[in-house]
């Protein structure tokens, strides 16, 4: 009995249509290996910055009610010169994930085999940690306003208000708690700025405390954003699960990625899960005008995501083989320009397939 499970496809701006297919490339060879047990039927939607200049929508407005019945959504990135950024954003990926409460965003952070990091030291055993951001509330609620233009130039006011829930809070750091107890480690790092800022951060640092008392078997530790930062760079190894707000998570990840050799690797799931709605599956990299078109934008993250989209489909074994072909490729020097290679687009997405 064969499985078909229905892919939404935004492949979106910029290398986002670049790298979409790699990744579409690695379903389909795995549904052709399967043996007739899996199938992927896919839809495309042409929304982005192209379709705003086109018609003034960055996605049609019936856009969730259209992506509602996918069992996951497929995205390459947003973002075009000429299109204000908080537009495109807020436009799309933000529409998506908020309209459809995707309130767990998880970002992998490893070391493959054959690429090289800026870190002096790095192993695939000192760089291996997952980060989870609460994708939300937060810092990127989108609550504040802009006032008082009227008095003239230079006395507007803008006020951007982080928004922390008590729910909020306690949902994304019992996924951290629940991740945690799946890996060897077990353990979760809470990461705030609660002594600056002592109402939202302070609030989940207590959430934090209150949940941690009902997982004995996960070890715990509440660090401070800034001296975080520092210990991704100089003690990689001891972080295992790190939770974070909606911008730390974000600028966290990032370093996470760089210190694993490229952003061009970093993979990323905007997940419900209580699964009411479909969860959103998108490198991290963005849509890298600089590069489009030219053939050389690394696929490892868009192949990577579909690992995770995988995994959340309930496929861990096929999830496990992409993860495998991966890093057979890098691990034979089949390398992008950004990792110090020579390899295309294309011809590192062949290579990928081509190992399942």
């Amino acid at each position: 009995m064969s499985s078909t499970y229905r892919i939404a496809v935004i492949p979106g701006d910029g290398i986002g249509a670049e790298v979409a297919p790699e990744g579409l490339r690695v379903l389909d060879r795995l549904a052709e290996t399967s043996g007739g047990r899996l199938a992927f039927s896919y839809e495309f939607f042409p929304w982005g910055c192209q379709y705003w200049l086109e018609t003034g929508l960055m996605m049609d407005a019936d856009g969730l009610d259209r992506l509602r019945g996918f069992d996951a959504i497929y995205f390459g990135a947003v973002g075009w010169p000429g299109v204000p950024d908080h537009i495109s954003l807020w436009g799309l990926r933000l529409a998506i994930c908020q309209g459809f409460d995707q309130y767990a965003c998880i970002r992998p952070v490893r070391l493959l085999p054959g690429v090289p990091s800026p870190l002096r030291n790095a192993t695939a055993e000192t760089v291996d940690w997952i980060v989870v951001r609460e994708n939300s509330e937060g810092e990127y609620a989108g609550v504040g306003g802009r006032n008082l233009a009227g008095r003239g130039p230079g006395s507007e006011v803008a006020i951007q208000t982080a928004l922390f829930t008590e729910t909020g809070c306690e949902r994304i750091i019992r996924y951290a708690f629940d991740l945690a107890m799946t890996r060897p480690r077990r353990k979760v790092t809470s990461v705030t700025k609660s002594n600056a800022q002592q109402y939202g951060m302070t609030l989940w640092d207590e959430v934090f405390a209150r949940v941690a008392t009902e997982y004995p078997q996960v070890s715990t530790e509440q660090w401070l954003v800034d001296a975080m930062a520092a210990r991704f760079v100089l003690r990689p190894e001891s972080l295992d699960v790190v939770v974070a707000s909606n911008l730390f998570g974000d600028i966290l990840s990032d370093l996470g990625s760089a210190i694993g050799g490229s952003l061009g690797i970093a993979a990323s799931a905007n997940l419900d899960p209580q699964r009411r709605n479909p969860s959103m599956f998108e490198p991290v990299h963005g849509s890298a005008p600089d590069i489009a078109g030219q053939g050389i934008a690394n696929p490892v993250a868009a192949i990577w995501t579909v690992a995770l989209l995988l995994e959340h489909l309930g496929l861990p074994q096929e999830a496990a083989r992409v993860m495998a072909a991966i890093e057979a490729t890098t691990g034979a020097g089949i390398l992008t320009p950004d990792l110090g290679g020579t390899a295309s687009t294309t011809d590192v997405g062949e290579a990928i397939a081509a190992r399942l």
